[in-house]
Protein backbone atom coordinates (compact mmCIF):
# COMPACT_ATOMS: atom_id res chain seq x y z
CA UNK A 1 0.00 0.00 0.00
CA UNK A 2 1.42 3.32 -1.02
CA UNK A 3 1.64 6.29 1.51
CA UNK A 4 -0.57 8.44 -0.66
CA UNK A 5 -3.51 5.50 -0.47
CA UNK A 6 -2.84 4.96 3.21
CA UNK A 7 -3.55 9.14 3.79
CA UNK A 8 -6.42 8.79 1.93
CA UNK A 9 -7.98 5.59 3.51
CA UNK A 10 -6.88 7.99 7.36
CA UNK A 11 -8.59 10.39 6.03
CA UNK A 12 -12.31 8.88 4.92
CA UNK A 13 -11.98 6.48 8.40
CA UNK A 14 -12.25 10.16 10.14
CA UNK A 15 -15.26 11.12 7.77
CA UNK A 16 -16.86 7.92 8.41
CA UNK A 17 -16.86 7.59 11.82
CA UNK A 18 -18.57 11.46 11.93
CA UNK A 19 -21.07 10.17 9.85
CA UNK A 20 -22.01 7.02 11.13
CA UNK A 21 -22.06 8.14 14.30
CA UNK A 22 -24.71 10.79 14.18
CA UNK A 23 -26.53 8.67 11.34
CA UNK A 24 -29.16 6.57 13.53
CA UNK A 25 -28.64 9.62 16.37
CA UNK A 26 -29.98 12.56 14.59
CA UNK A 27 -33.13 10.97 13.66
CA UNK A 28 -33.74 10.04 17.53
CA UNK A 29 -32.76 13.43 18.51
CA UNK A 30 -34.57 15.09 16.32
CA UNK A 31 -37.96 13.08 17.82
CA UNK A 32 -37.07 13.84 21.33
CA UNK A 33 -37.48 17.63 19.92
CA UNK A 34 -40.99 16.70 18.59
CA UNK A 35 -40.40 15.00 15.07
CA UNK A 36 -42.39 11.98 14.63
CA UNK A 37 -41.69 9.10 11.85
CA UNK A 38 -42.09 11.41 9.40
CA UNK A 39 -39.79 14.11 10.45
CA UNK A 40 -36.95 11.17 11.85
CA UNK A 41 -36.84 10.09 8.38
CA UNK A 42 -36.39 13.76 7.02
CA UNK A 43 -33.61 14.65 8.91
CA UNK A 44 -31.76 11.58 6.68
CA UNK A 45 -33.40 12.55 3.52
CA UNK A 46 -32.24 16.24 4.48
CA UNK A 47 -28.97 14.82 5.08
CA UNK A 48 -28.76 12.69 1.90
CA UNK A 49 -30.27 14.98 0.09
CA UNK A 50 -28.11 17.67 -0.11
CA UNK A 51 -24.91 15.25 -0.42
CA UNK A 52 -26.53 14.40 -3.43
CA UNK A 53 -27.06 17.99 -4.91
CA UNK A 54 -23.68 18.77 -3.78
CA UNK A 55 -22.11 15.59 -5.60
CA UNK A 56 -23.20 16.96 -9.36
CA UNK A 57 -20.54 19.76 -8.34
CA UNK A 58 -17.63 17.73 -6.93
CA UNK A 59 -15.90 16.76 -10.29
CA UNK A 60 -15.50 19.92 -10.97
CA UNK A 61 -14.65 21.49 -7.87
CA UNK A 62 -11.52 18.86 -7.92
CA UNK A 63 -10.68 19.72 -11.21
CA UNK A 64 -10.35 23.33 -10.06
CA UNK A 65 -8.90 23.37 -7.15
CA UNK A 66 -7.43 19.59 -6.54
CA UNK A 67 -8.24 17.05 -4.18
CA UNK A 68 -6.15 18.30 -1.20
CA UNK A 69 -8.23 21.47 -1.13
CA UNK A 70 -11.62 20.42 -1.61
CA UNK A 71 -11.18 17.59 0.65
CA UNK A 72 -10.18 19.99 3.37
CA UNK A 73 -13.30 21.70 2.58
CA UNK A 74 -14.98 18.53 2.77
CA UNK A 75 -14.01 17.80 6.16
CA UNK A 76 -14.87 21.35 7.88
CA UNK A 77 -18.06 21.16 6.58
CA UNK A 78 -19.12 17.64 8.16
CA UNK A 79 -17.22 18.26 11.00
CA UNK A 80 -17.98 21.86 12.69
CA UNK A 81 -21.80 21.85 12.03
CA UNK A 82 -21.44 18.52 14.27
CA UNK A 83 -20.43 20.55 16.66
CA UNK A 84 -23.59 23.23 16.65
CA UNK A 85 -25.87 20.46 16.85
CA UNK A 86 -26.40 20.44 20.99
CA UNK A 87 -28.09 24.23 20.22
CA UNK A 88 -30.37 22.94 17.61
CA UNK A 89 -33.14 22.47 19.22
CA UNK A 90 -35.75 23.19 16.40
CA UNK A 91 -36.30 21.00 13.75
CA UNK A 92 -35.95 23.93 10.95
CA UNK A 93 -32.51 23.87 12.75
CA UNK A 94 -31.73 20.33 12.73
CA UNK A 95 -32.74 19.88 9.11
CA UNK A 96 -30.01 23.04 8.03
CA UNK A 97 -26.94 21.01 10.05
CA UNK A 98 -27.82 17.98 8.22
CA UNK A 99 -27.69 19.90 5.05
CA UNK A 100 -24.46 21.93 5.67
CA UNK A 101 -22.93 18.28 6.49
CA UNK A 102 -24.33 17.16 3.27
CA UNK A 103 -22.20 18.99 1.39
CA UNK A 104 -19.27 17.82 3.33
CA UNK A 105 -19.84 14.10 3.05
CA UNK A 106 -20.96 14.70 -0.79
CA UNK A 107 -16.92 15.95 -1.49
CA UNK A 108 -15.59 13.25 1.17
CA UNK A 109 -17.60 10.24 -0.91
CA UNK A 110 -16.92 11.95 -4.47
CA UNK A 111 -13.15 12.39 -3.99
CA UNK A 112 -12.51 9.36 -2.18
CA UNK A 113 -13.97 7.13 -3.73
CA UNK A 114 -12.48 8.60 -7.17
CA UNK A 115 -8.86 8.85 -5.45
CA UNK A 116 -8.88 4.72 -4.21
CA UNK A 117 -9.07 3.75 -8.44
CA UNK A 118 -6.60 6.86 -9.37
CA UNK A 119 -3.38 6.00 -6.95
CA UNK A 120 -3.89 1.90 -6.69
CA UNK A 121 -2.30 -0.24 -9.82
CA UNK A 122 -5.20 -0.94 -12.45
CA UNK A 123 -4.74 -4.73 -11.75
CA UNK A 124 -5.55 -4.78 -7.92
CA UNK A 125 -8.30 -1.60 -8.61
CA UNK A 126 -10.85 -3.96 -6.72
CA UNK A 127 -9.08 -5.30 -4.02
CA UNK A 128 -7.98 -1.68 -3.05
CA UNK A 129 -11.86 -0.68 -3.36
CA UNK A 130 -12.35 -3.77 -1.35
CA UNK A 131 -10.33 -2.18 1.50
CA UNK A 132 -11.30 1.47 1.07
CA UNK A 133 -14.85 -0.49 1.62
CA UNK A 134 -13.23 -1.84 4.74
CA UNK A 135 -11.70 1.34 5.58
CA UNK A 136 -15.03 3.07 5.45
CA UNK A 137 -17.15 0.10 6.83
CA UNK A 138 -15.19 -0.26 10.02
CA UNK A 139 -17.08 3.06 11.50
CA UNK A 140 -20.20 1.98 10.30
CA UNK A 141 -19.59 -1.36 12.38
CA UNK A 142 -18.35 0.60 15.69
CA UNK A 143 -20.15 4.46 15.15
CA UNK A 144 -23.18 3.52 14.49
CA UNK A 145 -24.13 1.13 17.08
CA UNK A 146 -21.89 3.15 19.84
CA UNK A 147 -23.38 6.03 18.18
CA UNK A 148 -26.94 5.15 20.29
CA UNK A 149 -25.37 3.28 23.03
CA UNK A 150 -23.36 6.49 24.05
CA UNK A 151 -26.71 8.84 23.42
CA UNK A 152 -28.67 6.56 25.59
CA UNK A 153 -26.17 6.72 28.31
CA UNK A 154 -24.27 9.81 28.61
CA UNK A 155 -26.54 11.99 26.55
CA UNK A 156 -26.30 13.85 22.75
CA UNK A 157 -23.52 16.47 23.72
CA UNK A 158 -20.66 13.51 23.70
CA UNK A 159 -21.76 12.39 20.97
CA UNK A 160 -21.67 15.23 18.68
CA UNK A 161 -18.38 16.71 19.81
CA UNK A 162 -17.09 12.93 18.91
CA UNK A 163 -18.83 13.03 15.53
CA UNK A 164 -16.83 16.54 14.77
CA UNK A 165 -14.02 15.89 16.48
CA UNK A 166 -13.72 12.53 14.00
CA UNK A 167 -14.00 15.05 10.99
CA UNK A 168 -11.97 17.86 11.91
CA UNK A 169 -9.01 15.33 12.58
CA UNK A 170 -8.77 13.98 9.18
CA UNK A 171 -7.78 17.09 8.24
CA UNK A 172 -4.02 15.82 9.75
CA UNK A 173 -3.90 13.50 6.85
CA UNK A 174 -4.24 15.84 3.98
CA UNK A 175 -0.97 17.28 3.50
CA UNK A 176 0.60 13.86 2.08
CA UNK A 177 -2.98 13.42 0.19
CA UNK A 178 -1.69 14.60 -3.92
CA UNK A 179 -3.67 17.30 -5.26
CA UNK A 180 -3.50 16.18 -8.61
CA UNK A 181 -3.47 12.57 -10.42
CA UNK A 182 -2.43 11.10 -13.33
CA UNK A 183 -5.48 11.21 -14.82
CA UNK A 184 -5.99 15.08 -14.56
CA UNK A 185 -1.96 15.71 -15.67
CA UNK A 186 -3.46 14.64 -19.59
CA UNK A 187 -5.03 17.56 -21.76
CA UNK A 188 -8.47 15.55 -22.70
CA UNK A 189 -10.61 16.32 -20.00
CA UNK A 190 -13.21 13.51 -18.48
CA UNK A 191 -17.00 13.30 -18.86
CA UNK A 192 -19.09 15.76 -16.64
CA UNK A 193 -21.75 13.54 -14.74
CA UNK A 194 -24.67 13.90 -16.37
CA UNK A 195 -22.66 13.10 -19.63
CA UNK A 196 -21.57 9.81 -17.85
CA UNK A 197 -25.54 9.15 -17.17
CA UNK A 198 -26.13 8.60 -20.75
CA UNK A 199 -23.73 5.53 -20.23
CA UNK A 200 -26.32 2.58 -19.73
CA UNK A 201 -22.39 0.82 -18.28
CA UNK A 202 -22.53 3.52 -15.49
CA UNK A 203 -26.31 4.33 -15.39
CA UNK A 204 -27.63 0.79 -15.03
CA UNK A 205 -25.07 -0.77 -12.00
CA UNK A 206 -25.52 2.81 -10.03
CA UNK A 207 -29.53 1.94 -10.56
CA UNK A 208 -29.13 -1.33 -9.41
CA UNK A 209 -27.11 -0.20 -6.40
CA UNK A 210 -29.24 1.98 -5.10
CA UNK A 211 -31.91 -0.16 -4.41
CA UNK A 212 -29.46 -1.77 -1.65
CA UNK A 213 -29.06 1.84 -0.33
CA UNK A 214 -32.39 2.26 -0.05
CA UNK A 215 -32.67 -0.92 2.07
CA UNK A 216 -30.13 0.47 3.96
CA UNK A 217 -31.63 3.84 4.68
CA UNK A 218 -34.52 2.62 5.70
CA UNK A 219 -32.55 0.27 8.68
CA UNK A 220 -30.93 2.69 10.05
CA UNK A 221 -33.34 5.42 10.20
CA UNK A 222 -36.34 3.27 11.16
CA UNK A 223 -35.03 0.47 12.89
CA UNK A 224 -33.94 1.97 16.74
CA UNK A 225 -37.58 3.15 16.30
CA UNK A 226 -39.39 0.27 15.15
CA UNK A 227 -38.32 -2.11 18.21
CA UNK A 228 -39.96 -2.49 21.02
CA UNK A 229 -39.33 0.17 23.85
CA UNK A 230 -36.27 -0.76 25.86
CA UNK A 231 -34.80 -2.85 23.34
CA UNK A 232 -32.11 -0.26 22.65
CA UNK A 233 -29.92 -3.16 22.97
CA UNK A 234 -31.48 -5.03 20.23
CA UNK A 235 -31.41 -1.87 17.94
CA UNK A 236 -27.76 -1.60 18.59
CA UNK A 237 -26.92 -5.18 18.00
CA UNK A 238 -28.68 -5.57 15.04
CA UNK A 239 -27.00 -2.42 13.70
CA UNK A 240 -23.57 -3.62 14.56
CA UNK A 241 -24.38 -7.62 12.39
CA UNK A 242 -26.09 -5.32 9.87
CA UNK A 243 -22.19 -3.30 9.46
CA UNK A 244 -20.13 -5.97 9.73
CA UNK A 245 -21.45 -7.93 7.20
CA UNK A 246 -21.12 -4.92 5.02
CA UNK A 247 -17.53 -4.50 5.81
CA UNK A 248 -17.05 -7.60 5.64
CA UNK A 249 -19.18 -8.35 2.51
CA UNK A 250 -17.44 -5.30 0.74
CA UNK A 251 -13.53 -6.88 1.30
CA UNK A 252 -14.66 -10.26 -0.03
CA UNK A 253 -16.13 -8.84 -3.29
CA UNK A 254 -13.40 -6.69 -4.48
CA UNK A 255 -10.44 -10.27 -4.21
CA UNK A 256 -13.64 -11.84 -5.91
CA UNK A 257 -13.80 -9.21 -8.29
CA UNK A 258 -10.29 -8.74 -9.47
CA UNK A 259 -9.86 -12.79 -9.99
CA UNK A 260 -13.90 -13.54 -11.51
CA UNK A 261 -15.27 -10.06 -12.11
CA UNK A 262 -17.58 -7.97 -10.67
CA UNK A 263 -20.68 -8.17 -12.99
CA UNK A 264 -22.23 -11.39 -11.72
CA UNK A 265 -22.30 -10.64 -8.05
CA UNK A 266 -24.47 -7.11 -8.46
CA UNK A 267 -27.71 -8.59 -9.45
CA UNK A 268 -27.69 -11.39 -6.27
CA UNK A 269 -26.52 -8.65 -3.99
CA UNK A 270 -29.35 -6.67 -4.24
CA UNK A 271 -31.79 -9.53 -4.02
CA UNK A 272 -29.83 -10.52 -0.98
CA UNK A 273 -30.22 -7.51 0.28
CA UNK A 274 -33.99 -7.69 -0.40
CA UNK A 275 -34.65 -10.91 1.32
CA UNK A 276 -32.83 -9.77 4.30
CA UNK A 277 -35.44 -6.32 4.72
CA UNK A 278 -38.62 -8.30 4.24
CA UNK A 279 -37.17 -10.47 6.98
CA UNK A 280 -38.09 -7.58 9.17
CA UNK A 281 -40.89 -8.16 9.30
CA UNK A 282 -40.49 -10.23 12.46
CA UNK A 283 -39.44 -6.99 13.79
CA UNK A 284 -41.12 -8.64 17.04
CA UNK A 285 -38.18 -11.54 17.26
CA UNK A 286 -34.60 -10.61 17.90
CA UNK A 287 -33.45 -13.48 16.25
CA UNK A 288 -35.10 -12.49 13.21
CA UNK A 289 -34.08 -9.10 13.12
CA UNK A 290 -30.50 -9.50 13.60
CA UNK A 291 -30.28 -12.67 10.95
CA UNK A 292 -32.59 -10.05 8.99
CA UNK A 293 -29.77 -7.56 9.36
CA UNK A 294 -26.78 -10.10 8.85
CA UNK A 295 -28.07 -10.61 5.40
CA UNK A 296 -28.94 -7.20 4.40
CA UNK A 297 -25.39 -6.22 5.38
CA UNK A 298 -23.94 -9.05 3.05
CA UNK A 299 -26.26 -8.24 0.43
CA UNK A 300 -25.20 -4.82 0.61
CA UNK A 301 -21.67 -4.86 1.37
CA UNK A 302 -21.38 -7.03 -2.43
CA UNK A 303 -23.23 -4.69 -4.22
CA UNK A 304 -21.58 -1.81 -3.24
CA UNK A 305 -17.95 -3.27 -4.37
CA UNK A 306 -19.33 -4.78 -7.62
CA UNK A 307 -20.95 -1.72 -8.40
CA UNK A 308 -17.95 0.32 -7.68
CA UNK A 309 -15.63 -1.85 -9.54
CA UNK A 310 -18.05 -2.75 -12.80
CA UNK A 311 -18.21 1.56 -13.12
CA UNK A 312 -14.72 1.79 -13.11
CA UNK A 313 -13.80 -1.30 -15.42
CA UNK A 314 -16.38 0.54 -17.91
CA UNK A 315 -14.46 3.92 -17.58
CA UNK A 316 -10.93 5.81 -18.54
CA UNK A 317 -9.02 7.27 -15.61
CA UNK A 318 -9.93 10.94 -16.79
CA UNK A 319 -13.78 9.93 -16.21
CA UNK A 320 -12.98 8.68 -12.13
CA UNK A 321 -14.69 11.29 -10.94
CA UNK A 322 -17.53 11.81 -12.67
CA UNK A 323 -17.95 8.30 -12.23
CA UNK A 324 -17.44 8.37 -8.18
CA UNK A 325 -19.96 11.05 -8.56
CA UNK A 326 -22.82 8.99 -10.07
CA UNK A 327 -21.66 5.98 -8.33
CA UNK A 328 -22.33 8.17 -5.09
CA UNK A 329 -25.00 9.90 -6.16
CA UNK A 330 -26.92 6.82 -6.19
CA UNK A 331 -25.71 5.35 -2.49
CA UNK A 332 -27.12 8.64 -1.02
CA UNK A 333 -30.43 9.10 -3.41
CA UNK A 334 -31.12 5.62 -2.34
CA UNK A 335 -30.47 6.48 1.54
CA UNK A 336 -32.38 9.39 1.24
CA UNK A 337 -35.51 7.76 -0.12
CA UNK A 338 -34.94 4.96 2.09
CA UNK A 339 -34.93 7.36 4.84
CA UNK A 340 -38.05 9.75 3.69
CA UNK A 341 -40.04 7.19 1.88
CA UNK A 342 -40.22 4.83 4.55
CA UNK A 343 -41.00 7.16 6.86
CA UNK A 344 -44.53 7.53 5.00
CA UNK A 345 -45.10 3.78 4.23
CA UNK A 346 -44.53 3.28 8.13
CA UNK A 347 -46.98 5.99 9.22
CA UNK A 348 -49.66 4.00 6.57
CA UNK A 349 -49.11 0.57 7.70
CA UNK A 350 -47.15 0.03 10.62
CA UNK A 351 -43.87 -0.93 10.73
CA UNK A 352 -43.72 -4.84 10.13
CA UNK A 353 -45.53 -4.16 7.19
CA UNK A 354 -43.68 -1.39 5.57
CA UNK A 355 -40.42 -3.62 6.12
CA UNK A 356 -42.23 -6.39 4.06
CA UNK A 357 -43.92 -3.99 1.69
CA UNK A 358 -40.07 -2.18 0.73
CA UNK A 359 -38.42 -5.58 0.47
CA UNK A 360 -40.59 -6.65 -2.51
CA UNK A 361 -40.41 -3.30 -4.43
CA UNK A 362 -36.43 -3.76 -3.85
CA UNK A 363 -36.83 -7.37 -5.37
CA UNK A 364 -39.37 -5.90 -7.92
CA UNK A 365 -37.26 -3.18 -9.10
CA UNK A 366 -34.74 -5.32 -10.64
CA UNK A 367 -36.96 -6.78 -13.52
CA UNK A 368 -35.57 -4.19 -15.53
CA UNK A 369 -32.34 -4.05 -15.06
CA UNK A 370 -32.37 -7.81 -15.61
CA UNK A 371 -34.15 -7.73 -18.73
CA UNK A 372 -31.64 -5.20 -20.22
CA UNK A 373 -28.35 -6.83 -18.35
CA UNK A 374 -26.48 -6.15 -21.77
CA UNK A 375 -24.34 -3.55 -19.33
CA UNK A 376 -23.05 -6.43 -17.54
CA UNK A 377 -20.93 -7.59 -20.20
CA UNK A 378 -17.14 -6.90 -19.60
CA UNK A 379 -14.44 -4.99 -21.64
CA UNK A 380 -12.20 -7.71 -22.31
CA UNK A 381 -9.93 -5.16 -24.90
CA UNK A 382 -9.53 -2.04 -22.41
CA UNK A 383 -6.60 -1.08 -21.10
CA UNK A 384 -7.82 -0.18 -17.37
CA UNK A 385 -9.81 -3.30 -16.74
CA UNK A 386 -8.57 -5.55 -14.20
CA UNK A 387 -6.87 -8.59 -14.41
CA UNK A 388 -9.76 -10.84 -14.12
CA UNK A 389 -11.37 -9.52 -17.24
CA UNK A 390 -8.20 -9.76 -19.61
Amino acid sequence: MSRALALVFTASFGAMWSFYLLLSVVPRYATSHGAGGIGAGGMTGALMGATVAAELAVPRLVGRFGYRSVLAVGLVLLGLPALALRAATSLPAIAGICVIRGMGLAVLFVAGSALVPAIAPPARRAAALGVYGLVVGVPAVIALPLGLWLAERVGYAIVFVLAGGAALGGLAALPGVPTRTRAHAGAEAGRGVVAALRSPALAWPSAVFSLSAMAAGAVVTFLPLAVARGSGGLAASALFAQAASTAGARWWAGHHGDRHGSAGLLLPAVLLAAVGLSALTLVGRPIAVVLGMLVLGAGFGVAQNASLALMFEHAPPRDYDAVSAVWNIAYDTGLALGGAGFGVLAARTGYPAAFGVAGALVAAALVPAWRDRAWLRPVPDAPHCPRGYR
